[in-house]
């Protein structure tokens, strides 16, 4: 008997895209069966309502909505649309239903309310760990902005309260900040913080680390005398830039200085790119800070997996 053609077996036959490539390589990577465990007890039984969706299968459309920075509706038009995206989902449309934007959402909602992002997020950091990739011998610190609208044409007539303005490089930005906290051999984020955008970079500094470092670095918005006399008295290593004082600028030694510890600094910078540049989160996507939090908690965990990615599929 000869096998039924399919949507999918037909498309097999096409070039294989720059996106198939890049969710070829993350399905591997991502530990889908560890993340479902965490879901799963938490997930509606069924017998209830519609017939459930599994688990995995939402998994998987949920990373696609932030890879490519979906709404609920785009991500449903996307699957029906983009044949890259059928195949890493293994849907056959012809065949198959493919879940609506409500079932992308009541999903979303599910991890939001049992904070089932941050431990995912966990989950994926203990697997790097296990691995080797995620060692915490010193942390490097630093924070983003996330634009948010500031515009009060809503149904409100209010701007979000969960964001405020604060000034960087002479500009006005309002928005929120995510801070993080990477390991300074892998470059892997370890810890997520978010706070509005007013918040200064320093007061969510000890959040930010995990109490086994052996080195601290930052740029200079967490340059702090007090910190450093406590750093050399603990052993620590202290790679925090220098800052200038009004009136005092830096001395060539401390110019210097800064610009050796910019090299080992610039890693906190990677998954911010990732996120930003690469999948396209420079803004805020949903009100409050709640949802925007679990959201990078995700985000950060796939950028981990992403960055590893090549080394992972080695080991594999």
């Amino acid at each position: 008997m000869s096998q039924q053609t399919t949507f999918l077996s037909l498309g097999c036959l096409t070039k294989r895209t720059r996106a198939d490539r890049f969710l070829e390589e993350m399905n591997r990577v991502v530990p889908w069966a560890a993340l479902a465990e965490i879901v799963a007890p938490h997930y509606r039984p069924a017998g209830t309502g519609r017939p459930l969706t599994e688990i995995a299968l939402l998994l998987r459309l949920h990373c696609l909505q932030l890879w490519y920075n979906l709404s609920d509706p785009g991500l449903e038009d996307a699957v029906h649309d983009r044949l890259s995206f059928q195949r890493f989902l293994g849907l056959d449309p012809l065949h198959q239903k493919v879940p609506d934007e409500t079932t992308v959402l009541n999903f979303r909602r599910l991890l939001e309310q049992h904070g089932l992002a941050e431990a995912i997020f966990a989950q994926v950091n203990a697997g790097l760990a296990a691995q080797g990739l995620l060692v915490k011998t010193g942390t490097v610190v630093d924070a983003t902005i996330l634009a948010a609208p500031s515009s009060t044409k809503n149904q409100t007539g209010q701007r979000d309260p969960a964001m405020s303005s604060t000034q960087k490089g002479g500009d006005w930005h309002f928005g929120m900040k995510a801070h993080i906290g990477v390991d300074a051999k892998s470059g892997l984020v370890h810890t997520v913080r978010t706070t509005t955008a007013s918040v200064h970079d320093s007061q969510v500094f000890t959040e930010l680390t995990h109490g086994e470092e052996q080195l601290i670095a930052g740029d200079s918005a967490y340059a702090n005398q007090m910190l450093k006399s406590n750093c050399r008295q603990a052993g620590l290593l202290y790679l925090i830039h220098d800052k200038a004082n009004r009136g005092q600028p830096l001395s060539a030694r401390q110019r210097h200085r800064n610009r050796q510890k910019s090299s080992l600094r610039a890693k906190v910078e990677f998954p911010f790119r990732i996120i930003k540049r690469l999948w396209g989160h420079a803004s805020v996507r949903y009100r409050g800070l709640a949802k925007n939090t679990a959201r990078l908690h995700l985000l950060f965990a796939l950028s981990n997996l992403y960055q590893v990615r090549k080394t992972l599929r080695a080991a594999a």
